[in-house]
């Protein structure tokens, strides 16, 4: 019975956190391996082009991480993965500059 209890607590946390926000230019590499479709290399690749300067939104996410395309800069999304607050397909956090 406490072994029922105890997997069922351990479930929902993991729940809770696998449906919680992650912001790209924050999240530990802890994080991002443990979202599906992120493997150990991409999740170096993250890092490393992170280090060199934020990601600013999706399109440069995409541009400078080999292997992150649409499809999956959308699957991502879905998992509650974000960039600036931004989730892939939404429109920008920041305002359009003026010409």
């Amino acid at each position: 019975m406490i072994k029922k209890m105890t997997t069922a607590i351990v479930s929902v946390m993991l729940a809770g956190i696998a449906w919680a926000q992650v912001d790209l230019n924050k999240a530990t590499e802890m994080e991002l391996d443990g979202l599906k479709g992120l493997g150990p290399a991409m999740t170096r690749e993250v890092m490393r082009e992170r280090e060199k300067a934020l990601f600013r939104d999706w399109p440069d996410v995409m541009q400078r991480v080999k292997g992150i395309g649409p499809k999956k800069a959308a699957n991502l999304s879905e998992q509650g993965v974000r960039v600036k607050g931004q989730g892939y397909g939404q429109a920008p956090a920041y305002p359009p500059q003026k010409p």
